[in-house]
């Protein structure tokens, strides 16, 4: 069993190996991995595990804890192993104390790695490239299948990136923003030239403070932006009331960091970046606002 740490690693997984392995992801669909607390039974999978894939760069953190607490000790994949990571200012850090005790530290901005990696459809590429040696590693009688696996769907993402690429360009440049729950859009935003605008930083886990969302409203009127979105995993309680003040609307809900369930509009992470797109393109063009 490949047992991986959040649901889009799960379909990456899935599509490389196919049907050749179980895969488990722990932080399921809908599930906001930033914050996740596993459960017993998460432990006895990874216990069950042959492979372990996790993203790295701090966004699961709580996996690693995982690892060490289940005794597991088989081979390990970091996806984002290989990729140069964005940088993006952090407002907020966190400490863990054992036990499950965590301390937020308010500090002044700082330089911390960007992991939402994935939102930038040739990095996609490469962490399917990073899987498929991982898993040939795991299980050296199919390695030519997975390698192979690997450059398929390597192939299909690098042709996704150019469909991205043609509908972005279909915006006027001066129109190209789009204000977003938290900040999980920044690579998307630097490979595409979309500029996302977030009231939250890096983590779902830090409420926004009051001037950060009236400096957004303020904003939002100056430049006239037309795109704004609910995350699928987060709190929009903050979005609504800054939509509201910005007389705005919520133009729907896109999905950063967890897929959908699989009767929902982004059930892989192909499906995800094309629900996105589709969703984000009309909006910055300021149709049906």
């Amino acid at each position: 069993m490949v047992v991986a740490s959040f649901s889009i690693l799960g379909d990456m997984v899935a599509q490389v190996a196919g049907d050749r392995v179980r895969i488990r992801a722990i932080a399921g669909p809908d599930a906001d991995a930033h914050i996740f607390q596993p459960r017993p039974s998460d432990a006895q999978a990874l216990r069950d595990a042959t492979l372990v894939v996790r993203n790295g760069l701090g966004f699961d953190g709580w996996m690693d804890r995982m690892i060490r607490s289940a005794g597991y000790r088989g081979p390990v994949v970091t996806a984002t192993e290989g990729i140069s990571p964005r940088s993006m200012a952090a407002h907020h850090h966190h400490h863990d104390h054992g036990a499950g005790r965590r301390q937020t530290h308010t500090v002044g901005p700082r330089s911390v790695p960007d992991p939402h990696a994935w939102q930038d459809a040739r990095l996609g590429a490469a962490y399917a490239r990073t899987i498929a040696r991982g898993l040939a590693g795991a299980d050296a009688a199919n390695a030519a299948a997975y390698q192979q696996g690997g450059e398929a769907f390597a192939a299909r993402l690098d042709a996704l990136d150019g469909w991205v690429r043609a509908q972005v360009a279909t915006v006027p440049e001066a129109k190209r923003k789009v204000v977003t729950s938290h900040d999980a859009f920044g690579y998307f935003g630097a490979a595409y030239g979309v500029a996302f605008l977030a009231p939250q930083g890096v983590s779902t886990e830090a409420e926004p403070s009051a001037r950060q969302v009236a400096e957004l409203i303020r904003q939002i009127r100056a430049e006239s932006v037309t795109a704004v979105f609910m995350e699928n995993m987060a709190n929009p309680a903050t979005l609504e009331r800054l939509a509201r003040e910005a007389g705005v609307r919520v133009r729907g809900r896109l999905y950063a960091d967890a897929l959908s369930p699989p009767d929902g509009p982004a059930p892989t992470y192909e499906a995800m970046f094309r629900h996105n797109v589709g969703l984000m393109v009309p909006a910055m063009r300021g149709e049906g606002a």
